[in-house]
């Protein structure tokens, strides 16, 4: 029977604060990010969530840490940023391309939802159903056990990607769409053209106390490859295994925040939407904008932590569609970090925003790169062969 706990992370790991995201910073040691960071207790980062909403940017930490440590292009940490801002960079240029398959799936007869038990964590496999616990405990999961549940769903399976990706983001506390997407689509095949797939002994290497012996997954790379060229669905390992509540996902604040209506008394305003919740000296107002999060919702989890932080930064907060927004927001001089979100950046464009753009620690190039080897080429002179692929 599968223990109904998540892996030794507190429910409130991650405090909406300039303290907490401090913290976090400070507790870097690149080396040891090197050698532990694909074991389920490694020493990586956790900044995702900070990074994702705008508390910090890459070249900021990168900046920071090299304060302290020696921390070449070459260094993996470094690396490992750079796939976030590959996948960035795949949006700026591909908009709404990369919600699509952007080469052939490897297998055939995808389902278009996510089965009730992967989302119950009633798989019966260890690995993944403590994956999906600690997902809806925590907000969180290290990457690896992202990599296993996102390839275990699609390959074995047989959910689509999107599908997958949808659920999952809806879910994390740092859900950003270009980054969890695309990493999707990097395990499915979509991405690079080569699934992952793991195995049970790379469950025992890495997170030993979820250890998955005689379950699908202990099988041959051979074996799990060709399933993931099939069209099988495996079904569930177990009929009976206990289940857990998926969390609702809401597409609106669970409390009011605020309103589109809200008398605004200044001309000139700094706009903080919840991608860009660091500090400013300017008079600021939050933004909430509902058609996009009606199309992506949230878990109340996530909502309370952007909503807390909101709060602490803000004047005002309005919360309203495209529309009741763009209304209240014209005809004044407005200022705001861009995003690559579609919808809000759509708003900026009705309401005349003048935005900066998001920092970056590697170039934007302008055609999108067909690999994250090209990008890096393009934007450093290391060669990625010095370093290790993603897992």
């Amino acid at each position: 029977m599968v223990a109904d706990r998540a892996f030794a992370l507190d429910r409130h790991l991650f405090e909406p604060t300039d303290s907490a995201c401090e913290a976090r910073i400070a507790a870097i040691e690149p080396d040891a990010y090197v050698r532990t960071r694909n074991h389920l207790h490694g020493q990586v980062t956790r900044l995702s969530p900070y990074l994702t909403h705008g508390f910090v940017s890459v070249p900021d930490v990168v900046t920071r840490l090299r304060q302290r440590h020696p921390l070449p292009m070459q260094h993996k940490l470094v690396y490992e940023f750079g796939w976030r801002e590959y996948f960035q960079h795949l949006w700026s240029r591909l908009g709404d391309q990369i919600f699509t398959d952007l080469r052939p799936p490897p297998g055939r007869d995808y389902r278009s939802t996510v089965p009730d038990d992967l989302r119950q964590g009633a798989t019966g496999i260890p690995v993944i159903d403590q994956s999906v616990r600690t997902l809806y405990a925590t907000g969180y999961l290290h990457n690896h056990a992202r990599m296993w549940l996102a390839s275990y769903a699609v390959h074995l399976r047989k959910v689509h990607w999107r599908a997958g990706a949808d659920w999952m983001y809806g879910h994390l506390l740092d859900g950003d769409l270009a980054s969890n997407h695309l990493s999707w689509q990097w395990v499915a095949g979509t991405l690079t053209g080569k699934p992952y797939v793991f195995d049970s002994a790379n469950v025992a290497r890495y997170a030993p106390e979820w250890a998955s012996p005689h379950s699908a997954i202990d099988r041959s790379y051979d074996e799990l490859l060709a399933l993931a060229q099939g069209e099988t669905d495996l079904g569930p390992d177990s009929d009976n295994a206990p289940k857990v509540a998926e969390p609702a996902l809401l597409a609106a604040p669970p409390e009011q925040l605020g309103d589109a209506s809200a008398e605004l008394n200044d001309e000139t305003l700094h706009l903080v939407h919840p991608w860009s919740l660091a500090r400013t000296s300017e008079r600021r107002v939050g933004i909430i904008e509902l058609d996009f999060h009606a199309r992506h919702p949230w878990s109340a989890r996530r909502w309370t932590f952007v909503g807390e932080r909101m709060a602490a930064l803000c004047d005002q907060l309005l919360v309203g569609t495209q529309q009741e927004l763009g209304l209240r927001l014209r005809g004044r001089e407005l200022k705001a970090r861009a995003t690559h979100n579609p919808s809000y950046r759509e708003l900026f464009a009705i309401a005349s925003v003048q935005t900066s753009e998001e920092p970056r620690l590697l170039d934007n190039p302008g055609r999108a790169c067909a690999s994250f080897s090209q990008f890096w080429k393009r934007t450093t002179s290391v060669d990625t062969a010095t370093s290790t692929n993603r897992d």
